[in-house]
């Protein structure tokens, strides 16, 4: 079973490691994979994305109770250009294959629907195969380009 926890600032080295981490940015292979995330810039982050009151951020940690430890990510955020809630989930590449993805998208649209958001969305990569899991779980596309696939689901 696994949890949202809400990181601490100082826990904030799992999301540096799963961001550094090569097998598990894969997916961001279009957007340059890994992504680099120094400890000078965790107090900024923190407090734009778990501090903030605005209700345009959620972020939390997935909590694996079975493994006793983080295992990814999950996130949505308002993104004006799109006129939407974008959802971000990442599962630590030695974790995935274990449903994790599947708990945590539903983890992540619980969150929404109790912050009173009606549906969410995401862009992901042609060659991503997590594409399956979020038709699976009620998104639909709603538009395609030669890089990504916009997904959205009503809550």
């Amino acid at each position: 079973m696994l949890k949202a926890i809400t990181p601490k600032l100082e826990e904030l080295s799992f999301r540096q490691a799963l961001l550094a981490d090569e097998e598990t940015m894969q997916y961001n292979h279009q957007y340059g994979g890994t992504i680099e995330f120094p400890e000078e810039k965790w107090s900024d982050w923190h407090q734009r994305w778990v501090d903030q009151e605005s209700g345009e951020r959620y972020y939390a940690f997935l909590y694996s109770e079975e493994k006793n430890a983080y295992i990814g990510e999950i996130a949505f955020y308002y993104d004006e250009s799109e006129q939407a809630y974008i959802t971000n989930i990442i599962v630590h590449s030695k974790y995935r294959g274990c449903g994790y993805g599947k708990e945590g998208l539903m983890l992540l649209c619980k969150a929404a629907e109790e912050r009173g958001i009606t549906a969410l969305c995401d862009n992901i990569a042609v060659d991503n195969p997590s594409i399956n899991l979020f038709m699976k779980l009620g998104f639909h596309e709603i538009w395609r380009n030669q890089e990504v696939v916009m997904v959205k689901k009503e809550l």
